[in-house]
């Protein structure tokens, strides 16, 4: 007899320890969870950054897509610097700014690099052009939001904050789940913990294990990653962990 999908863990990719987020959103639902990290948060060299902090104040704009981002950034410049505006890429990293006691004055309506270009330009004047915008970014930062701003006119100044990498996964312990067939679904928080996990399995078992899996993305960037591998995947109602998690209880539900 198959096991019913709403009794078959959920894998969760995200950089987070088995009690993180993520992990307590699904358990929180009554779902069981396995930890396979595909990508963990390491440290950058934050030269580019120290520089640009030095000179905030001739900054019109911070953006963050990304609470990791926030955390470093804070850690040197505790206090929102006077005159600089913020947007935040997500209702997630906008609260955590404002947690901390900074303004945010910009946050797009969906948690997308692009959705920010979007509302940016929908703001956008002339008097607005050569205004210099601080991305402090992933090592792995799409060119989403530095290109899309750089062409409305801004001089966008796109320094590491943080390096996105593989993590070492226990890849035997992955296949054994993978040759039983008996998970459930599979989130995805970013694109880059798809492209690890792809890598990290090979090719053949990330088929396998999406072709019985749900997969589920966090937002549309994480989406086409999986598209372009020839995935289907559920897209969270909301780019949120909580909105992760809800999206992904609801799929397995439906299939139960």
């Amino acid at each position: 007899m198959s096991v019913p999908d709403l009794k078959r863990p959920v894998v969760v990719t995200r950089a987070e320890g088995s009690d993180g987020p993520l992990s307590r959103e699904l358990r929180g639902m009554g779902l069981s969870v396995l930890t396979w990290p595909a990508v963990r948060i390491g440290v950058a060299d934050l030269t580019a950054l120290t520089a640009a902090l030095a000179t905030i104040e001739s900054f019109g704009w911070i953006v963050f897509a990304s609470r990791q981002a926030v955390a470093v950034l804070l850690e040197r410049l505790p206090a929102a610097p006077k005159g600089v505006h913020i947007a935040a890429v997500g209702k997630a990293t906008a609260l955590t700014l404002r947690q901390r006691g900074w303004p945010v004055d910009l946050v797009p309506d969906e948690a997308s690099a692009a959705s920010l270009v979007e509302a940016f330009a929908a703001r956008w004047s002339p008097a607005d052009r050569g205004v210099k915008i601080l991305y402090p970014a992933s090592s792995r930062a799409l060119p989403t939001i530095t290109a899309g701003l750089t062409q409305l006119g801004a001089r966008v100044t796109q320094v590491e904050a943080y390096r996105t990498e593989g993590a070492g996964l226990d890849v035997s312990e992955c296949r054994a789940w993978i040759e039983r067939g008996a998970i459930g679904a599979v989130t995805f928080a970013s694109p880059s913990a798809v492209c690890e996990l792809a890598e990290a399995l090979g090719a053949e078992d990330f088929q396998r294990l999406l072709s019985d899996a749900a997969a589920v993305a966090i937002g549309r960037t994480t989406a086409r990653e999986l598209a372009a591998r020839g995935q289907a995947v559920t897209v969270a109602e909301s780019a949120t962990l909580h909105g992760l998690a809800l999206t992904t209880f609801r799929v397995l539900q439906a299939r139960a």
